[in-house]
């Protein structure tokens, strides 16, 4: 009898625990629910139904592990109780109308893997705490309204694949931290009004295949560090104030597909410059010192 009293008292100890972590997810739900209109979402909650039947909420072992809302009519501000749904692992809100800034509180979710609010109207900063999601593998901020600078920070994302954070109004340099993501395969962070030089920590990227900078007030010579990038398919540094020469060592990016680097100051020959990549399939330099004139090459590798 006193065996059975003990199992029942720790059977609804663990009961007491598993609706603890549930309720303080549950209410992270709510408020978002609450303040992104959610009686007006294009696909609603019943709020007295289990979590687990709510439209995008995914439960594994009374977790929510992934939120996805995409293209659900959301409006308003994310609430600082987001932070509290520290099993997620997917948020995704794509194409959304949700405004104001990203919490600190993200940071609390150490377990997310893929963080998506993009084309929403964020008018925000890019919050320190980015920096802290430890398991961080894609960020995708891109058209939004999101201002001031990239954050040293988010130089700490040591798992990230994707950093896509373009058509905003971000400024500011590039954080030399960027050199840290050696597991980056691509930084898009072009249609800012970002300033300054790339940074030589760039050529740290090695896994990097895609670079775009282009449509930002970037300038100076584009460091021979970027000749390190050997698994580059695309870069595209168009529409910046870059003078001087290119490196030296482009060549050595044999990947190269696409070479966009018109509406700047280089000196060269381009026009010999597209027989060095045997990939070759878009090549852009009009308006830089030579005049030259776009190509496009449609070759087969």
């Amino acid at each position: 009898m006193k065996t059975a009293k003990i199992t029942m008292l720790l059977c609804l100890v663990t009961l007491f625990s598993f609706a603890n972590i549930t309720t303080l997810e549950k209410d992270a739900l709510v408020a978002l629910y609450n303040s992104t209109n959610g009686t007006f979402w294009n696909t609603t909650w019943d709020l007295n139904s289990p979590v687990s039947n709510w439209y995008g909420v995914t439960v594994e072992d009374e977790k929510v592990v992934a939120l996805n809302l995409e293209f659900n009519n959301l409006e308003g501000e994310l609430p600082e109780a987001i932070g509290n749904l520290v099993n997620l692992k997917e948020l995704n809100l794509f194409r959304n109308n949700i405004s104001g800034g990203i919490p600190t509180s993200i940071g609390n979710l150490k377990a997310l893997q893929v963080l998506n609010i993009a084309f929403n109207k964020l008018d925000g900063e890019l919050p320190n705490t980015i920096g802290d999601l430890s398991s961080l593998q894609t960020l995708q901020l891109f058209m939004n309204n999101m201002k001031g600078s990239i954050p040293e920070t988010i130089g700490q994302l040591s798992q990230l694949q994707t950093l896509e954070l373009y058509n905003n109004k971000l400024s500011g340099v590039l954080p030399n931290s960027l050199g840290n993501l050696s597991h980056l395969k691509e930084l898009l962070i072009s249609s800012n009004n970002l300033t300054g030089k790339l940074p030589q920590s760039i050529g740290n990227m090695t896994q990097l295949k895609v670079l775009s900078v282009f449509d930002n007030s970037l300038l100076g010579i584009v460091p021979n560090a970027i000749s390190s990038l050997v698994n580059l398919e695309e870069l595209v540094l168009a529409n910046n104030a870059f003078f001087g020469n290119l490196p030296n060592d482009l060549a050595n990016l044999s990947n190269l597909k696409v070479l966009m680097i018109g509406n700047n100051d280089f000196k060269g020959e381009f026009a010999q410059l597209q027989n060095q990549f045997p990939h070759m399939e878009q090549f852009d330099f009009a308006n830089n010192n030579d005049k030259g004139v776009l190509a496009t090459l449609d070759t087969e590798d």
